[in-house]
């Protein structure tokens, strides 16, 4: 009796590509890389499976809710959930192997085991970097940040973007000044929400945690401030606030937008929006958050900031750090149904070439040395029709195909069809890479 057929399926919440998609997707991935390299970020890849009383350190509530977890023999293990842990725990465990200011770049899949939707997944891609100190970092790597997303988005090219800017201290220390220290977390979590919500929404929602109308009003006021960079950092030091943790964030937060100018930043791509607060336990100083401009229901492409000691869970030393992620699976899922981007070729070969009853050795030869120059090539071995190769060439979006008949082989040649124009040229083969190479120059 014939066994039934397994029917080929993945699990809710795993994004898997076409050829032409994945193209695209490593595409985008080999730029963000190139662009974190291009700040002297060195690659790191940690092992998927952690064992879970170190990834568990400091995790909990949903997070910990949401781990893959297992036994294997005596081990209880875990699945990473983000980039983050695992870095902390690198960095505890090599600390008198690494030179710090510590840079790292890591591109990898994490997984969570959340309820699957639309642009909620369970396994995907982080793609991180990471500065971390030995006890003290640098404020100008609080610009350096910013400069790398300003890079990384430009060279994308998904349209106009902002990078979003606060510092955590600016925050903590205005709400402590005016006397809201116990409700701090309540007070950012609501005002995170000003763009969903609307102010009259964030008024009753401050009002129900028992804020008095006052202070309600000194809130909203704080968090409308506008103007240029250089003003709201005018309006926030005459607001007349001591609190010394609010001065030293007003500060910093001067310096850093001082040192992104430098950078190159253009004024038009970041603001300083005092409604951004980012992970309420976890981030100490700067914090930012990136929106593409004409596609704000996306939300933020990347996100991060700075924090006091990554290490705190592993080790005594004291290790602060500034780090950003920008959640590949997400974005790249979120653009492709938008329309924002688009596939553009099957295949990554510049050059097919296609025998037409000729010996292999001068096919191969003929392969060899387009490959040799520099391209990308492909030899269609399947005896068919030159209609049906032709075919494969158009369906692959193959841009060159070198045809080779009796009379190449005799003469030492092959003819290079250009497959948008319909063009052929007859060329020694020796020649063919630099025939192909000056019909994409033209």
């Amino acid at each position: 009796m014939a066994k039934d057929k397994v029917k080929p399926r993945i699990l809710t919440g795993f994004m898997e590509l076409l050829p032409e998609e994945q193209i695209l997707f490593n595409k985008i991935y080999d730029t963000i890389r190139g662009v974190y390299e291009s700040f002297g970020f060195l690659p790191l890849d940690t092992p998927v499976i952690e064992l879970s009383e170190v990834l568990l350190a400091k995790a909990g509530g949903e997070t910990e809710k949401q781990i893959y977890r297992f036994n294997k023999g005596d081990n209880d293990l875990a699945l990473r959930f983000d980039l983050t842990v695992p870095l902390a725990r690198y960095v505890a465990q090599h600390s008198g192997q690494l030179t710090f200011p510590f840079k790292r770049y890591q591109m990898s899949k994490v997984y969570r085991g959340e309820r699957p939707q639309k642009g909620r997944f369970r396994e995907f891609y982080q793609c991180d970097i990471d500065i971390i100190g030995n006890e003290e970092l640098d404020i100008a790597y609080d610009a350096e940040m910013p400069a790398v997303i300003y890079n990384v988005f430009r060279k994308l090219d998904f349209g106009k973007f902002t990078i979003r800017l606060n510092n955590r201290k600016v925050l903590n220390g205005f709400f402590a000044s005016i006397g809201l220290e116990d409700k701090i977390s309540d007070i950012l979590r609501i005002i995170d929400k000003l763009e969903k919500i609307g102010e009259e929404n964030v008024i009753l929602e401050l009002e129900k945690i028992g804020v008095e109308q006052e202070n309600i009003k000194k809130i909203i006021e704080f968090i409308s401030i506008d103007g240029s960079e250089s003003e709201k950092i005018n309006a926030l030091k005459n607001l007349g606030v001591e609190n010394e943790m609010f001065i030293e964030g007003v500060n910093e937060l001067n310096v850093v937008t001082e040192y992104m100018r430098v950078f190159g930043i253009d004024e038009d791509y970041f603001t300083i929006d005092l409604t951004i607060a980012r992970g309420l336990d976890y981030y100490t100083g700067t914090v930012y958050e990136t929106i593409l401009d004409d596609y704000r229901s996306l939300g933020s492409v990347c996100s991060g900031g700075r924090y006091d000691n990554l290490t705190e869970y592993y080790t005594n030393t004291k290790l602060p750090g500034i780090g950003i992620s920008i959640g590949l699976t997400r974005l790249f899922s979120q653009l492709k149904d938008a329309g924002i981007i688009k596939v553009e070729r099957a295949s990554l070969v510049d050059c097919l070439v296609v025998p037409m009853g000729v010996e292999m050795e001068y096919v191969l030869k003929t392969a060899k040395a387009i490959r040799d120059g520099g391209l990308i090539t492909d030899v269609y071995y399947a005896n068919k029709g030159m209609k049906q190769k032709m075919k494969y060439a158009n369906k692959l979006g193959v841009p060159f195909v070198a045809v080779i008949g009796e009379d190449e082989q005799k003469s030492g040649t092959c003819s290079i069809k250009n497959m948008e124009t319909g063009e052929q040229k007859t060329v020694k083969i020796e020649d063919a890479c630099k025939e192909i190479k000056r019909q994409i120059g033209e």
